[in-house]
């Protein structure tokens, strides 16, 4: 079983810019978050996250957490809308679609899953942006993982941390 946090952020901690995630990222980023995304089992987000960026389509099940009885992403035919906490979320992911899942929300739900000891793995893309929304402690993420190892490509900082 492997729970993963993809994210990817500024070089200032900024998780969005102009209220998306699309205005930190990089083509880089981009390429590889594809190329592991259509290895998860599912996708696990939360409401804001899916009514901000493009998950209309998915190549696998999408978990939208929301409070909201409205389903964000009605016009995806693999999304899932549940009103539960992200633990019970994640733990119902893993039983109805498989053990791998990413987890690609925000802030908010990624440190509750961190913090309860949830999350395995950490898939992080630091670009050349600054500026932005919605910023995170970079260094206080990663100090939750032991393994770290790191790339660079065009510019854009990958780092890859474990337990």
């Amino acid at each position: 079983m492997t729970v993963t946090v993809t994210l990817v952020t500024g070089s200032d901690g900024s998780t969005a810019k102009g209220g998306s995630s699309a205005g930190v990222s990089s083509a880089a980023d981009r390429t590889s978050f594809l190329a592991r995304r259509r290895a998860a089992d599912c996708i696990l987000i939360g409401g804001n996250t899916a009514r901000t960026e493009p998950y209309q389509r998915t190549p696998v099940p999408v978990v939208v957490i929301s409070r909201s009885l409205i389903n964000p992403l009605v016009n995806n035919r693999l999304a899932h809308c549940w009103n539960l906490t992200p633990v019970k979320a994640l733990d119902r992911a893993i039983k109805t679609f498989g053990p791998n899942v990413h987890v690609e929300a925000g802030a908010s739900i990624i440190d509750e899953l961190i913090v309860a000891g949830r999350v395995d793995a950490l898939e992080l893309s630091i670009t050349q942006v600054i500026d932005g929304e919605d910023k995170i402690d970079i260094a206080k993420l990663l100090s939750y993982f032991s393994q770290q190892s790191e790339t660079t490509i065009d510019g854009t900082r990958f780092i890859s941390a474990r337990k």
